[in-house]
């Protein structure tokens, strides 16, 4: 007995499936984007900073940024990112100053203590780019599809959320 279905129905189930599968996958890879981190910070020793902390301290870098600025560029996605500044501050790993212009905004940039973590989070990434190419993970093609292809994904997820609006 054969189930008649929709013309692309079964086409539609195979790419939510693959969909599901993707959206999964990217969780999975950020989760284990943070515990190669903690490990490398366990491995060298630091233990007063977590793995979302040193992310934000490689991703803001040389710039003097506020809280929001970190979400609108893409530095910081995560929901708690005020409490995270605080406890870097507080840390000595950032420095923080009210703007001149609007005293209700704070900026924020790194100390010397956050640029040594910045440089071990850059030195890791750079051992890791080398081995995946020296290992043929991927090559430049397949990290420009992969970007391109998560790109639009942003773009998409970003236009839906402006729709709702």
């Amino acid at each position: 007995m054969s189930i008649h279905t929709p013309l692309g129905q079964s086409t539609h189930h195979g790419f939510m499936a693959g969909y599901l599968d993707s959206l999964a996958l990217v969780e999975r890879l950020h989760r284990l984007l943070l515990d190669v981190i903690k490990d490398e910070f366990e491995r060298v020793g630091i233990i007063d900073i977590n793995a979302v902390q040193a992310l934000l301290l490689f991703n803001v870098s040389d710039n003097e940024v506020t809280a929001g600025e970190l979400k609108t560029r893409g530095y910081y996605q995560g929901s708690n990112v005020s409490y995270n500044l605080k406890k870097l501050v507080d840390m000595g790993y950032m420095h923080h100053q009210r703007c001149e212009i609007d005293r209700r905004s704070v900026r924020v940039r790194l100390t010397e203590k956050g640029r040594n973590i910045r440089d071990i989070v850059d030195s890791l990434f750079q051992r890791h780019a080398k081995g995946i190419e020296t290992r043929g993970v991927l090559d430049n093609d397949g990290l420009d599809s992969i970007s391109g292809s998560l790109r639009r994904l942003e773009r998409y997820w970003t236009e839906q959320i402006r729709y709702i609006y």
